[in-house]
Order: structure tokens, then C-alpha cells, then sequence
């Protein structure tokens, strides 16, 4: 006996973005994305140079399930970090592409420029990040840190070791809470803009 089976029908593709963290959280964490947002806005409408941070999360729940919470954070470019590229424009060493160190806490003092680590560690070890590029004039690096406690978590730094050294810059936001067996990857952005 010999014959032929036929497929029919369509195929088609969707893209499923995870929910974020709804709109109470997102007006809590209003105060850690406007100062800088419009600072950053406003310096690039007059064709100001710069630096500037933004700072992206996702919660990966130990269930499986994913929050999307975007945009968290956009403070604080470090006086420790300026000071550390005009050092190395005057005598480069190999630390100076090593900023890619994710570190977690849970202070709540706002960030500063004098600031030099994050407030209060959460005891989790710093995520080395994947670094490229968002754009040509924004440096990106991208690292998730597992959590093994319950936790709150509302800090995040990037530093260019393992531990100890240079901080880059450092991050306020509302509360992220996270479980044993939760991470969350974090996304930073620097963006070098031209200007004059």
C-alpha cells in the first residue's frame, strides 16, 4: 500500500513581551528616572557633550516567569569614574575596558557623584557582563546576578573588577524583590555624546 500525506494551514509568528511591573511601581520609581531623563533630553537638544547612565532590569522568577520592568534607573555618572578616564588618557592601563561588573544592594541613600560603592551590598557575588554596543556612541553591559535569599533589592552599581575598584556608576530604584532562586539581568547603558 503506498500513498502521500499533504500539511495545509498557516504559520505564524508573534512576538510576547513579558508584562512589566504594572503602574503603582512604576510611579514609585518615577523619582530615579525623571531628574536625569530630562537633564539628558535637554543636554542633547542644545548639542551639550556628555555622559550619561540609563539603567534596564528584567526579573527572571525562579517559577519561570519573566517581569519586564524597562527603563529603572537614569543616575549617576561617578566623579570617581571622570577622574579614571582622565587618568587614563594620560597613562592607559588594561583596566580601563573592564567596566562590566554588576553589582546588586539594598540602600536607599540616593546616588551621588561622589559616590564610590553602592550603599549596602546584598551579599550576592558581581555578574561580569557581556559588553558591546547599544549604538556607536553607547557603550552597553549586560549582566544577571542570581539571588539566593529573600531580598529587596533597589541599587545596582557597575564597577570594572570582580571586587573593590572604580565605580562607574551607580543606581536608585524602587524595590525589586526577589526570592531564592530569582535573578534579575540588568542592562547599562552609557551614552558618550558629541556636541559643541
Amino acid at each position: 500500500m503506498q500513498g502521500t500525506v499533504g500539511i495545509n494551514g498557516k504559520l505564524a509568528t508573534r512576538h510576547i513581551t513579558p508584562p512589566g511591573p504594572g503602574l503603582a511601581w512604576k510611579l514609585r520609581n518615577l523619582p530615579n528616572i525623571w531628574p536625569g531623563l530630562w537633564r539628558s533630553n535637554l543636554a542633547r537638544a542644545l548639542r551639550m557633550p556628555g555622559l550619561y547612565g540609563r539603567l534596564y532590569a528584567r526579573l527572571f522568577r525562579a517559577d519561570g516567569s519573566i517581569v519586564d520592568y524597562g527603563l529603572i534607573s537614569t543616575r549617576v555618572v561617578t566623579t570617581a569614574f571622570v577622574s579614571f578616564v582622565v587618568d587614563q588618557l594620560q597613562t592607559e592601563t588594561s583596566v580601563f575596558g573592564d567596566f562590566k561588573y554588576h553589582d546588586s544592594g539594598v540602600g536607599i541613600t540616593d546616588p551621588a557623584i561622589g559616590d564610590t560603592d553602592i550603599e549596602t551590598t546584598d551579599g550576592e557575588a558581581r555578574a561580569t557582563g557581556n559588553q558591546g554596543e547599544a549604538s556607536a556612541t553607547v557603550y552597553q553591559s549586560v549582566g544577571t546576578i542570581s539571588y539566593t535569599t529573600t531580598k529587596a533589592i533597589t541599587e545596582h552599581g557597575l564597577f570594572n573588577a570582580s571586587t573593590g575598584v572604580t565605580l562607574m556608576d551607580r543606581s536608585e530604584f524602587a524595590a525589586i524583590n526577589v526570592v531564592n532562586g530569582d535573578s534579575i539581568q540588568y542592562t547599562y547603558q552609557l551614552t558618550v555624546s558629541a556636541g559643541g
